[in-house]
């Protein structure tokens, strides 16, 4: 992977956004098949060089949008809320009267939020060990999603930089109070309280189905995730902080016996066969679902998805600081995902130059949109862009089965 200057950037924003940014993609996604003025009312931000911040920009189209994107070259895009009336225009509208009226409902899993958890790394920095943390999240948060709160359209983006984002599209859903989505929230958040807070997670009986089947995702990344890459009981200094977590009758035998074992692996087997003991004594509860659920279940930040007038960073804009783009997750492919191997500005850039000559001979008389599908399909974007294409598709064909259904409905044939 070609290395990144962000001195670069004002070299390379040009071509990204002439060249490879997927404009025609992009702009069906937020058209939503063309609900009256919807693209219009769409509040965009756009951060320029020097942290130059533009907020309440609004496009006619599209078409209008490109054209702004190729002009000014922004280092990072946000997507805010559809209006009341055009975000270009607020400050011509009555004090009030200017008002978020819908939203796609958005999460942020941000992996610093995980610091108390790892022990690879911290702050911006994350690895491939504790990039796991964001395949379980997605995980869990996608089947919730799905099978729990019934959505259907859900666009899974990596970030950039160290965590993920997602957009969930249905009409229903973008038409959501703030009370809705914080319920939403609520329900899927299950780690509670700061940095001086110990003991995050704290379950009642009978366990929720949602916490089951959140332990059974868990389960199937613990052992690798937490007892080998991570380490988590491999000196007295780690596993003192996860018998911190247990009740006293299971912490103290275990503190004694704990140095007895050879590693990680050992200590949590001994660990879970005391629990499930005390539980055929008649102890309720399950310690241990707390301790893996505290130390791997998502953490959410609840204000992006409660507030409707909260900015999101869009998908496919570049990160200034990696210089990766951000791109769609496959979720048929999410083990697989690694956020190193995400194409950067300068990567795609040579790789444009790399395809170069050739191309511009062969198909010298296209036009611009057709050049610009070739430019992108030469490059290791192309899969990515293929994903919000499926997207895409998927949302339009919903929209065209539920017209049949209401065409059938008033026995319009």
């Amino acid at each position: 992977m070609a290395g990144f200057d962000p001195a670069a950037l004002p070299e390379l924003l040009p071509v990204y956004y002439r060249r490879l940014f997927p404009h025609g993609p992009y702009g069906r996604w937020l058209s939503y098949g063309g609900v009256k003025n919807y693209f219009q009312l769409r509040e965009f931000s756009f951060t320029l060089r020097d942290d130059v911040y533009l907020r309440f920009q609004s496009f006619g189209s599209p078409q209008e949008l490109e054209r702004e994107l190729q002009k000014i070259n922004p280092y990072k895009i946000d997507i805010g809320a559809v209006y009341s009336h055009r975000p270009n225009q607020h400050n011509t509208v009555h004090l009030g009267a200017f008002q978020p009226q819908e939203k796609e409902l958005v999460f942020d899993i941000d992996m610093t939020d995980y610091d108390d958890v790892r022990t690879c790394c911290s702050s911006a920095d994350i690895c491939s060990k504790c990039w796991t943390l964001m395949t379980i999240a997605v995980r869990i948060i996608d089947r919730a999603l799905v099978e729990d709160l019934g959505v259907r359209h859900r666009l899974w983006v990596y970030s950039g930089r160290r965590g993920v984002h997602c957009w969930v599209c249905d009409d229903h859903v973008r038409k959501w109070s703030p009370a809705l989505r914080a319920a939403a929230v609520e329900y899927l958040s299950l780690v509670k309280g700061g940095a001086d807070t110990v003991k995050k997670v704290s379950l009642s009986q009978p366990v929720h189905p949602f916490i089951r089947r959140s332990v059974a995702v868990v389960q199937q990344y613990f052992e690798q995730h937490a007892l080998l890459a991570q380490d988590i009981l491999g000196s007295p200094e780690r596993w003192d902080k996860v018998l911190a977590l247990l009740p006293e009758e299971l912490r103290e035998p275990l503190q004694a016996e704990f140095p007895r074992k050879k590693d990680s692996v050992q200590r949590w087997e001994l660990l879970r066969a005391r629990a499930e003991r005390e539980r055929e004594r008649g102890r309720a509860g399950h310690p241990e679902w707390e301790v893996m659920l505290q130390l791997c279940f998502p953490r959410l930040d609840c204000n992006v998805s409660k507030g409707l007038g909260h900015l999101l960073k869009s998908p496919f804009s570049v990160h200034p600081k990696t210089g990766r783009i951000s791109v769609p997750l496959d979720l048929q492919k999410l083990d697989e995902f690694d956020p190193f191997s995400v194409p950067t500005i300068t990567s795609l850039c040579q790789e444009l130059d790399a395809a170069g000559s050739d191309g511009e001979q062969e198909d010298g008389g296209d036009t611009e949109p057709k050049r610009r599908m070739r430019d992108y399909r030469r490059t290791s974007l192309a899969p990515f862009v293929r994903l919000l294409e499926q997207f895409v598709e998927g949302l339009e064909s919903a929209r065209r089965g539920e017209r049949i259904r209401r065409s059938d409905l008033q026995g319009d044939f």
